[in-house]
């Protein structure tokens, strides 16, 4: 049985699909990556699938549990799945230790390993110093970086990750963040979909790749099955042949037009 399992969902907003019969599933310890260019639905399926959005038809099951079939089914999947969404919701008002410290209490982590975990994701990120600052003072990458710590904290065996690479993150704090997730991908007991446009983040991470376009899927396969397929060796480079090929001779037209 899959971690996660995606079942012909269709998503709209107002009159508008962004989702069109979109199946997939996420095997257990699986770190599978969302791609596709803006506007191909890759926010809205991370949505769906972490319960943040009703689908219009088909389902989502979490560990063999279906979302919002029933109370205690869903308060099971929430208990074990972290969503961190864009923008991330923050409460500005709190410090962003007290933000921490209230969401692993909402998943009943332990004291003798909340604070001391708190303190570590803090240094990690290096937000030590603004620590007991309100959230609201804090610059854009600081706050991605204290919302992906909150993430983090929940010792969720599902993360379910909106970009997590964006939002003014530094150098630093994607490549901190890049190492977080290499290692929680080896663990046999964490299970990961998250969305980025950028293949070069990804392509030493991905355990499969889920491309998108349209609100359909077009691909889901291993980045060595993707090479195959395309007949090239890079993930970004596979990327444009399958998602963007028109663009390739556009960019050689305007590359050759601008020397002229």
């Amino acid at each position: 049985m899959p971690m996660i399992e995606v079942s012909h969902i269709y998503a709209h907003y107002g009159l508008r699909p962004i989702l069109r019969d979109v199946s997939c599933t996420v095997e257990r310890s699986e770190l599978l990556a969302v791609m596709g260019p803006n506007g191909a639905g890759k926010s809205t399926l991370l949505g769906v699938i972490a319960g943040a959005m009703a689908p219009m038809d088909g389902y989502v099951a979490i560990d063999g549990k279906r979302r919002r079939s029933s109370m205690e089914d869903e308060n099971a999947i929430r208990q074990k799945t972290a969503y961190l969404a864009t923008p991330p919701f923050l409460p500005s008002g709190h410090s962003g230790r007290e933000f921490l410290i209230a969401v692993g209490r909402l998943y009943d982590i332990k004291y003798s390993r909340l604070f001391e975990h708190a303190n570590r994701l803090l240094k990690l990120y290096n937000l030590t110093e603004v620590a007991d600052s309100p959230i609201a003072s804090y610059s854009t990458g600081q706050r991605k970086k204290i919302a992906l710590a909150s993430i983090l904290i929940t010792d969720a065996s599902v993360l379910v990750l909106d970009e997590p690479f964006s939002g003014g993150m530094d150098p630093a704090g994607i490549t901190t963040t890049r190492k977080v997730l290499s290692h929680l991908a080896k663990r046999e007991d964490v299970t990961i979909v998250m969305a980025t446009p950028v293949p070069e983040l990804v392509e030493d991470l991905a355990h499969r790749v889920l491309l998108m376009h349209h609100g359909k899927v077009i691909a889901c396969d291993t980045i060595e099955a993707l090479r195959e397929r395309s007949d090239e060796s890079s993930l970004e480079t596979v990327y444009t042949k399958l998602m963007a090929p028109e663009s390739v001779g556009a960019t050689c037209e305007y590359v050759e037009w601008s020397e002229n």
